[in-house]
């Protein structure tokens, strides 16, 4: 299919956007609450992509509000819809990738080693919302990570991170953006992106964005197809009070991709599979989401000083997994290939926030005072007449392409499971003077689970309770340096015994976590910030033991240094990434094998270093390459097995000029340029969380892939 005719279903929505935007004018400040984007680019010219100088870049962090990420005693990552344009990324798992601290291509993103949540660790905009659908990189301004726990912030949350999706805001300048492309793996692009006021006292604003990209994936067979939606509504009421609305929708679609591969008892990972080659996978299986997305907030800025933030959400994401593992039977390279299809096909949440930030001074203590409530209401909904089957039998050097199963109705659900969290939060940042603060934070946390079977009838009930708290000191030598300690003390919810256990359905008692962290950020100059964090974390490890049973076994146990660049090295030379050490094992189990071992696919060594150079004498020119190494991993609980380590390389380039008078950018990448096959998503027993009996699971990573693309801004 020719890229004019997939072009075809934009181009009435880009026509009127484009009335839409055509007359709106630029609009003069007035708020003290503000979201509209207004950062002009180095020529003068606006661009809704340009970033502040790495030392005053900031990141919301809970309960906190939005802080200047040196002056944080948490390490922080921010990856901003600059970088991901110009790396054409097209997924938040991609952005993860440059991030060596997280671990962020499975369903669950997790930092450090510890293993996510479906709910409690990822929001957007600060509300909750579900990790296990796609979202689309394009949809946001800002990807925020705040590496390790944080439950004094925001409430009852597995310490594995959190994990913040910044909407993009209507700006106060007209926009008007048209982006064209293709790809290996991917097929052809059109989207746009439009802003700008609606009236003309520049008291509404919009900010729409739509996507369609359809094609074939890069395993031949395949196909693979994204849609999006997006529309943002800025209504300034007062001069002191804005209400922002966001309003998305996304239709993720894949199939014939490699299955997942896992391993039964006793057998290993053989050499990686070639991705691009179809016999691995079934051209029928794969995955279709669809997410739709509703939020609110409404800011107030009362005086200057105290900002009021209140927000709600409501998201439905709708998942058909009919995708197939090959679970390898010995190490001959036979397989007996199954799809799951049990597991929630609906999810449904409510989540809400209500922050209040402000400043006050006693004498010669200061006070950065937070405080504020928020939580949700996750539902679940699983197939009716949903099971695991047996598709088949094979081998690698003999595999079939088995007929179709009979797959569940996805549409035919039951309610299995209702989870309600709530916090109430508080924290007080206290300066002596200009080296010396103190944060102290809290939360007191309300949660229940109830799962319910088929008839309707409650199966399982859990109801608990507790605090969260953290405690940092923070001193600044000079202005340009930060040291800091932080302890910090988590409550989270128990986890559910998963399908196959001899007690599914199950809701364990609560896990509290701890974790010391020491670090330091240092801004040797205004646009480079560097970062560096020693950590301890532990928490308690459940998984489905070899009796059967899910229960709690053990501590998990995590020794970490993280060290991270961003910003400009030289004029011309920009870096982005840094390099983690972790040593992760699992502590007293009743298992002599695994105890004092490795967990099951954590690499000790994990590095991303994303360089971008502009040629001095060419600079409206970019070169930029991209290294990601991640070391061996082991596969099963007792060692006894691993895989090996891996390093891609990307390149790519961008180059900005103007055709008949209109801003054009023009963007070319390469991803896995040596075309390196290796095993990634390794986790224990099942993708969808540490789950199974310590047998791991992994899917072929993606192979060479190209793609270009041209942007105009008129």
């Amino acid at each position: 299919m020719s890229l004019t005719t997939k072009l075809t279903p934009l181009a009435g929505l880009i026509s009127l956007a484009w009335m839409m935007g055509a007359t709106a004018v630029h609009a003069e400040d007035t708020m003290v609450v503000s979201t509209g984007a207004t950062a002009p680019a180095a020529s003068g010219a606006f661009d809704p992509d340009a970033e502040p100088p790495a030392s005053e870049k900031q990141a919301s962090l809970g309960s906190l509000g939005k802080r200047e990420l040196i002056n944080t005693p948490f390490s922080v990552q921010t990856m901003s819809s600059s970088l991901i344009n110009q790396q054409q990324l097209k997924s938040v798992k991609d952005v993860f990738r440059y991030m060596p601290s997280v671990q962020g291509e499975g369903v669950r993103p997790q930092s450090r080693g510890m293993q996510g949540s479906v709910v409690q660790n990822s929001m957007i905009d600060g509300l909750n919302v579900v990790s296990t659908t796609e979202y689309p990189a394009e949809q946001f301004q800002q990807i925020e990570v705040l590496n390790g726990m944080a439950g004094a912030l925001y409430g009852p949350a597995n310490p594995a991170g959190m994990f913040n999706f910044v909407s993009k805001r209507p700006t106060d300048v007209p926009l008007h953006r048209v982006t064209v492309g293709a790809g290996t793996g991917n097929g052809a692009l059109a989207s746009m992106d439009f802003s700008g006021p609606l009236d003309d006292q520049d008291r509404i604003k919009y900010r729409l964005n739509l996507l369609d990209e359809d094609g074939r994936g890069y395993t031949a067979g395949s196909t693979k197809r994204r849609r999006y939606a997006g529309l943002g509504l800025d209504f300034q009421v007062t001069d002191q009070t804005v209400i922002e609305t966001n309003f998305s929708y996304y239709n993720y679609y894949d199939r014939g991709l490699p299955a997942s591969f896992a391993l039964a008892k006793g057998t290993q990972f053989p050499h990686p599979i070639n991705p691009t080659d179809g016999k691995y996978g079934q051209t029928y299986a794969g995955n279709k989401d669809k997410t739709t997305t509703a939020s609110v907030h409404i800011k107030h800025d009362f005086d200057g000083n105290w900002l009021l933030d209140v927000g709600v959400l409501r998201q439905i994401a709708d998942r058909e997994s009919t995708t197939i593992t090959n679970t390898l039977t010995d190490n001959k390279g036979n397989y007996t290939s199954t799809t799951a299809n049990s597991a929630a096909s609906r999810f449904t949440i409510n989540s809400y926030m209500a922050n209040l930030t402000g400043h006050v001074d006693t004498g010669w203590l200061q006070h950065d005072l937070a405080m504020g409530v928020r939580g949700f209401v996750w539902k679940n909904y699983n197939p009716v007449d949903g099971a695991t089957t047996t598709v088949g039998h094979a081998s690698l050097d003999n595999p079939v392409h088995f007929t179709k199963p009979d797959y569940p109705d996805f549409t035919d659900r039951y309610h299995s499971a209702s989870t309600t969290q709530h916090a109430f939060l508080l924290s007080d940042t206290l300066t002596f003077n200009p080296q010396w603060s103190l944060m102290l934070s809290g939360s007191e946390n309300l949660f229940t689970v109830s799962n319910y079977g088929k008839a309707g009838s409650r199966t399982s009930d859990s109801k608990d309770n507790g605090a969260s708290g953290a405690a940092s000191l923070m001193y600044k030598p000079v202005d340009n340096l930060t040291l800091y300690t932080t302890w910090a003390d988590s409550l989270q919810q128990g986890d559910t015994a998963p399908a196959g256990a001899s007690n599914v359905g199950q809701v364990l008692s609560p896990y509290r976590s701890h974790q010391v962290e020491i670090g330091a950020k240092y801004a040797p100059v205004k646009d480079l910030l560097l970062s560096a964090a020693v950590f301890e974390a532990k928490r308690p490890f459940a998984y489905t033991t070899e009796s059967g049973e899910f229960k709690e076994d053990g501590t998990q146990k995590n020794h970490g240094v993280e060290l991270m660049a961003d910003g400009h090295v030289t004029e011309n030379l920009r870096l982005f990434g840094g390099v983690t050490w972790l040593d992760a094992k699992l502590h007293d189990t009743a298992s002599e094998d695994a105890d004092g071992k490795r967990i099951v696919g954590l690499p000790r060594y994990t590095a991303n270093m994303l360089a971008i150079y502009t040629l001095p004498q060419m600079p409206n020119l970019d070169l930029d390459t991209n290294v990601h190494y991640v070391g061996r991993r082991a596969t099963d609980n007792a060692n006894d097995s691993w895989v090996g380590s891996y390093t891609t390389v990307d390149v790519g380039s961008s180059y900005r000029t103007k055709m008949f008078g209109t801003a054009t950018t023009f963007r070319l990448d390469i991803t896995n340029l040596t075309n390196r096959h290796y095993w990634t998503n390794i986790v224990p027993g099942a993708l969808t969380g540490y789950s199974g009996a310590g047998y791991a699971s992994a899917q072929a990573g993606a192979p060479r892939q190209a793609q270009v693309s041209m942007q105009i801004d008129f």
